[in-house]
C-alpha cells in the first residue's frame, strides 16, 4: 500500500480508483481490485500483490451517524453483515468468509476532531452490534452502541458495561463493551504506535461472541515522531 496524491485518484457514485488499484459497486456487489507492492522495512524488493476481493452484503442500511455535535465527521455502516470471497493472484492463496462494510467521512482530518476513539463490531445469532465511543479534541466523550437487525435496520441500544483490555503491544489503550464487564484478546491482528486492531472474546446482549475490535490514539498519529515513521511504512509516491 503506498499514499498517492490526487492526481492518482479518481471517483463517480460507483467507482474510486487510487493509483493501480480500484474499488466499484454494481448495486449488489462490492468488488475490490488489488494492484499493488508490498512495504517490507529496509528491504529493496518489493513483492507484487494482486487480487480481487468481494464483498456481499446481507443487508443494506441507508442511515448514517454524526459523531460530533457540529456534524463535522460522520459514520456509515452501510453492511452491518456481509460475505465476503477474497482471491489472491499474488501470493496465490484464496478464502471466504463473514465480513462488514463501513466508512467515515468529514469536513475535517481525523486528528483535528478526535485525540481516541474504540470501536467494536460483533455478528450476533440475528444481526450485528456495533459500540462506539472515545473522545473529542475538545476533551467531551462520546458512546453509543447500535443493533442492526437481519435487515441492516439500526437501533440505539443500552451501552454493555466498559469492559477494559490490556495495553497493545505499543501501549495503545483498549477498551470495549461486554455485558460482563470483561473481554478476552485472542488475537492482535495490527499493532502499531498509534493503531491497534484485535479479535475478541465477548458477551454482549446475553449471547457469547466473537468481536473484532480497534482504538486509536490520534495524540500519537499526529506527532512528529509517528509522523516520520509513517514513509517507512506506507512509502508516499510524488506526483507525475
Amino acid at each position: 500500500m503506498h499514499e498517492r496524491p490526487s492526481s492518482d485518484v479518481s471517483r463517480d457514485e460507483r467507482n474510486l480508483e487510487i493509483g493501480t488499484s480500484a474499488v466499484r459497486w454494481d448495486g449488489n456487489v462490492l468488488e475490490i481490485d488489488i494492484e499493488e507492492r508490498d512495504t517490507r522495512l529496509f528491504n529493496p524488493i518489493h513483492r507484487r500483490v494482486a487480487g480481487k476481493v468481494r464483498v456481499h452484503p446481507e443487508a443494506l442500511n441507508p442511515a448514517s451517524f454524526a459523531l460530533d455535535p457540529a456534524q463535522n465527521h460522520i459514520w456509515h455502516c452501510m453492511a452491518p453483515r456481509a460475505r465476503i470471497e477474497v482471491e489472491m493472484e499474488e501470493p496465490g492463496i484464496s478464502w471466504s468468509g463473514s465480513g462488514y462494510f463501513d466508512h467515515n467521512r468529514g469536513r475535517e482530518s481525523l486528528e483535528s476532531g478526535f485525540n481516541m476513539w474504540h470501536w467494536s463490531r460483533a455478528h450476533m445469532r440475528e444481526g450485528a452490534v456495533v459500540c462506539y465511543e472515545g473522545e473529542r479534541s475538545d476533551g467531551s466523550v462520546f458512546a453509543s452502541a447500535i443493533r442492526f437487525n437481519a435487515d441492516a435496520i439500526p437501533e440505539e441500544v443500552d451501552l454493555p458495561p466498559i469492559a477494559s483490555l490490556p495495553k497493545s503491544g505499543w501501549r495503545i489503550e483498549r477498551r470495549t463493551r461486554s455485558d460482563i464487564g470483561v473481554g478476552h484478546v485472542r488475537r492482535t491482528w495490527e499493532d502499531t504506535p498509534f493503531y491497534a486492531r484485535s479479535e475478541l472474546a465477548s458477551k454482549l446482549y446475553g449471547e457469547e461472541v466473537v468481536a473484532v475490535q480497534e482504538s486509536l490514539d490520534m495524540r500519537r498519529f499526529a506527532s512528529p515522531v509517528v509522523q516520520f515513521m509513517l514513509p517507512f511504512r506506507m512509502p508516499r509516491k510524488a506526483a507525475k
